[in-house]
């Protein structure tokens, strides 16, 4: 009986069950296909760095005498669509099983359930074999719970798997989080460390992409394609991480620098994402390294709450609120986004350079898609459905399952606080305190009104005021209205009028 396996584009994790053994009668395959490049805009290295990891994955599978039969964008019997393509391998083998992994977006799993529905052989669906996590864990831990606290979830995953516990399962250091300690700005010192990044050329596969006509957007350098395209490379930069960046990753995690793109970040996440990477592997070295002494537990506690608490409880809520996620808009925010976000040419140098560096290298972190670019699209009353798709188009490791919760939920408090318990909003107090864009700003930081006024200013003042009772009666921002009842009506008005000006010129800012 001869078997079909698909795999998808994050599913390159070699260390799979289903590869332990060497069977003949078992067909693998990948597909790079037009229904998975155009669903949005995607930046262009998402889509090579992608479609060069699953080359790479499946040569493995073949060189440990794996079958595989892989479809490259531009073969001529590529149909790419998957069920189409699937149908024709079921023909041409003449297979009598299919299987698949749990897909991790939502779509696929729909897709993928509805065609198993009308297959006349039999199916079988495996896990993914990645996660801590079962997809409905969360939701069962929080039952019915009208908001979902991270820490409570990150507290029990601490605790079912062992994680950062002395020998009477209390946290170690006294405290389970060390978030308070982990704010700092980065004024010059420590020295950045060195990228020591693996590079490849795939200027042929970049061609071929061009010549099939895929769209997309951002710098691509196919001859210096900077990220992990199989397992082996994501482990050197695992180590190098831990070695190099993890020791400072703590204090600096929510630092923004005009010198440096990543600072002390890890850049696992695409690694991650593709499954190339293992989370239980990544939070083992980490905890190792605190208990060997190379890096503090504030930077192990720090990166670790990202990967052990953060990434799953995403994940929990993403499988807990689909498909109604999508639609929520809290706000009624409905305006477009100003051409710079697809060119990076604004006046404001924070977004300028934010913008500029995901449309450069596929990536910002946290803060900078949080407190930078989706700070400004709350504030400015962006669609949050098109900032989703933005999202989830420029950056290397933007899959729906993380991304989706992350813009619409944290970012853009589009769920009415289901996932946050405030709008992460702010004026440019916060960007300079947290960075140097202010410094080199044509806008003055300080100013909220006037022709050389920062914009976040009167756009944060008049988002509160806008939405006043949607938010003040929330306690997190208590102190935060009780400053704006002071001031005056004519400094609300000066406000309100800057802001209207602002919004209507947002593509000129």
């Amino acid at each position: 009986m001869t078997t079909l396996r698909l795999i998808l584009g994050d599913q390159l994790n070699p260390l799979h069950s289903w590869f332990t053994n060497t069977d003949r009668q078992v067909i693998y395959t990948l597909m790079e296909i037009r229904q998975e490049t155009d669903y949005v805009l995607h930046h262009g290295q998402k889509i090579l760095a992608l479609f060069a990891a699953m080359r790479d994955f499946a040569q493995q599978l073949a060189q440990h005498g794996h079958r595989v039969h892989y479809l490259k964008i531009d073969d001529i019997d590529n149909k790419h669509a998957l069920p189409a393509n699937l149908n024709a391998l079921l023909a041409y083998y003449q297979i009598a099983h299919f299987e698949y992994q749990l897909p991790d977006e939502w779509r696929l799993d729909q897709q993928l359930q509805g065609y198993c529905q009308s297959l006349p052989i039999s199916h079988q669906v495996y896990d993914t074999e990645h996660f801590y996590t079962q997809r409905f864990e969360a939701s069962q831990l929080f039952n019915s719970r009208p908001n979902w606290l991270m820490e409570m979830f990150y507290r029990r995953m601490r605790i079912k798997h062992a994680v950062l516990l002395d020998d009477k399962q209390k946290p170690n250091g006294g405290k389970w989080n060390f978030d308070h300690d982990n704010r700092k700005p980065w004024r010059g010192t420590p020295n950045i460390p060195p990228d020591k990044r693996l590079s490849h050329d795939h200027s042929q596969l970049w061609q071929d992409i061009l010549t099939a006509t895929v769209p997309s957007f951002g710098t691509v350098k196919a001859e210096d394609i900077r990220w992990p395209l199989n397992r082996s490379e994501a482990l050197q930069q695992l180590d190098d991480f831990i070695q190099h960046g993890l020791p400072y990753f703590g204090d600096f995690q929510d630092a923004m620098t005009q010198h440096s793109w990543r600072l002390f970040h890890s850049l696992l996440s695409f690694a991650l994402n593709s499954k190339m990477l293992n989370p239980r592997e990544v939070v083992s070295k980490a905890e190792s390294a605190w208990r060997n002494g190379q890096v503090p537990l504030e930077a192990c506690e720090g990166f670790i709450r990202q990967i052990l608490g953060w990434r799953e409880y995403i994940r929990g809520v993403y499988w807990a609120k689909m498909p109604a996620y999508l639609e929520h808009n809290f706000f009624a925010h409905h305006r477009p986004l100003p051409t710079w976000f697809w060119t990076g040419e604004t006046q404001m140098n924070c977004l300028a350079s934010a913008i500029g560096q995901s449309l450069q290298n596929a990536y910002a972190h946290h803060i900078q898609r949080l407190m930078i670019i989706g700070n400004f699209g709350l504030l400015a009353g962006l669609s949050p459905i098109a900032l989703h798709k933005w999202y989830l188009g420029i950056y290397i490791d933007a899959f729906e399952w993380v991304e989706l919760p992350n813009t619409l939920g944290m970012s853009q408090f589009a769920d009415a606080g289901f996932l946050a318990t405030k709008p992460y909003v702010s004026s440019a107090a916060y960007i300079d305190r947290m960075s140097d864009y202010c410094k080199t700003c044509r806008y003055d930081k300080k100013l909220r009104v006037g022709e050389n006024a920062c914009p976040f200013n009167a756009l944060y003042w008049d988002f509160l005021i806008r939405h006043h009772n949607k938010l003040s009666s929330n306690p997190r921002l208590a102190l935060t209205y009780r400053n704006l009842d002071r001031l005056s009506i004519n400094e609300r008005t000066a406000i309100t009028q800057q802001a209207a000006l602002t919004l209507a010129n947002l593509d000129n800012l």
